[in-house]
């Protein structure tokens, strides 16, 4: 039983985590130093990604659903066993990728132009 906690809980994480590389940069727009982590993961799972190293959690649901008597992850790791073909077509794969790309990329253009305003903005009187 505890392993499969382990399996079930590395797949909560990962949906977590991916969740987070997608949306986590709009956090910036209301606590700028939420930026820093999110560039931190944002690079990792562009690493995952384009290079194509290793996701530990990947690693961590293997280890618990093989111990656990069930079967582990396709090759393809998490992202082709829980969203391709489920939550979009297996075609649109790239577009998905892009989206997730854009959102970042938008979330970190309005964190930075949120910043720059309020930098401008003269302090305000507590009187």
């Amino acid at each position: 039983m505890i392993f499969r906690l382990i399996g079930e809980g590395a797949m909560v994480l990962h949906m977590a985590f991916l969740v987070y590389v997608a949306l986590g940069g709009y956090l910036a727009w209301k606590w700028p130093r939420a930026f820093w982590p999110h560039l931190a993961c944002a690079l990792y799972g562009l690493g995952i990604t384009v290079i194509g190293w290793d996701c530990p959690l990947t690693h961590v649901e293997n280890w618990g659903r093989e111990r656990a008597g069930q079967a582990g992850l396709p090759p393809g790791g998490f992202i082709e066993h829980y969203l391709t073909g489920v939550v979009y077509p297996t075609e649109h794969l790239l577009g998905a990728q892009l989206l997730v790309a854009l959102s970042v990329a938008v979330s970190w253009a309005g964190a930075a132009f949120l910043l720059a305003r309020r930098r401008r903005r003269p302090p305000e009187n507590p009187a």
